[in-house]
């Protein structure tokens, strides 16, 4: 299945390929989109752009051309919330999923994964949530065994993901399992990821229980909040020549750094006084056509 899939989204590619057309890169950004905010025109997007697959920019300011989606069901998977339309990706995020999918399934109580967000047909900011995967390179795994994997349009909008983690994210709890370890190893091991967020705790367990080659939890890095699934990100693929990738992970294993994490969460550093005339943080601003490489521009205007 997993050559079937690979082969499933290198037709879908190939279908959409045209040369990527840059006249409105050339002349900036049309006076309709002056100034707008960018997730408004990315949002309503709801096919990939017929053009070669390709990211432009970066994971927190960019877009894709030509996104494929994932199915929404496969043998050793299924992407959940289908109402956001955030199955799609380049294609190696796709075979990515496939692949790892099916790794997972021959774990024992594993039948495959439950995939959570994607990216948008056209990538870009997204009407809500997430601040990255705007390149079709990243996604969310769920962390839960899928108890099966024919669950209705319904129950994927409605079933709760399950968290695995205990005081606020120091340890792990009992849902966690040696096959969150093997799936995460799995999948840090894949030569096209760049990186893992999990919750710290999940890293100093999988640091304190590997006893076999310790290279993959490089790639684990601690953050905030996921801890009901992982995010995965890839690394730009070869030729992606409007790609930026994110800096390498520090050397060594950093294990270290995360049990640090683990440390201020259990005795939170004192925080320093407050300058009561500093002025005030400014709110993020959000991104506007603008802020965007300018190939987004003909990625949105593709038909």
């Amino acid at each position: 299945m997993i050559a079937y899939l690979r082969a499933l989204a290198l037709a879908a590619a190939a279908a959409l390929i045209c040369p990527l057309a840059l006249p409105a890169a050339a002349q900036g950004v049309p006076a309709s989109m002056q100034g707008k905010q960018a997730k408004q025109f990315f949002g309503a997007a709801r096919t990939g752009s017929r053009q070669q697959p390709a990211p432009f920019g970066s994971y927190a300011k960019g877009c894709i051309s030509g996104g494929v989606q994932l199915p929404q069901t496969g043998p050793t998977w299924q992407a959940m919330r289908l109402s956001r339309n955030r199955n799609w990706g380049h294609p190696q995020l796709v075979d990515f999923v496939a692949d790892l999918s099916a790794k997972a399934a021959r774990l024992p109580g594993w039948n495959g994964l439950y995939v959570g967000d994607m990216s948008q047909p056209r990538g870009g900011p997204m009407l809500s949530g997430h601040r990255s995967h705007q390149l079709g390179l990243d996604a969310d795994i769920w962390l839960m065994p899928p108890p099966r994997l024919n669950l209705s349009i319904n129950q994927r909008e409605n079933l709760s993901a399950v968290s695995m983690r205990r005081a606020n994210g120091a340890y792990v709890n009992a849902g966690w399992t040696r096959g969150q370890h093997e799936v995460l190893k799995a999948a840090a091991s894949d030569a096209r990821v760049a990186r893992i967020f999990i919750f710290p705790g999940a890293k100093v367990k999988m640091c304190n229980d590997e006893t076999g080659n310790r290279d993959w939890l490089r790639k684990i890095r601690p953050w905030w909040g996921h801890h009901y699934h992982f995010h995965v990100r890839l690394a730009c693929p070869r030729g992606a020549s409007g790609c930026v990738d994110q800096a390498a992970p520090p050397p060594g294993d950093g294990c270290a750094e995360a049990q640090q994490w683990v440390n201020n969460i259990l005795n939170p550093p004192k925080p320093k006084p407050r300058d009561p005339n500093a002025p005030k943080p400014k709110p993020k601003r959000e991104l506007t056509m603008n802020d965007l490489p300018q190939q987004c521009v003909s990625v949105l205007q593709s038909q």
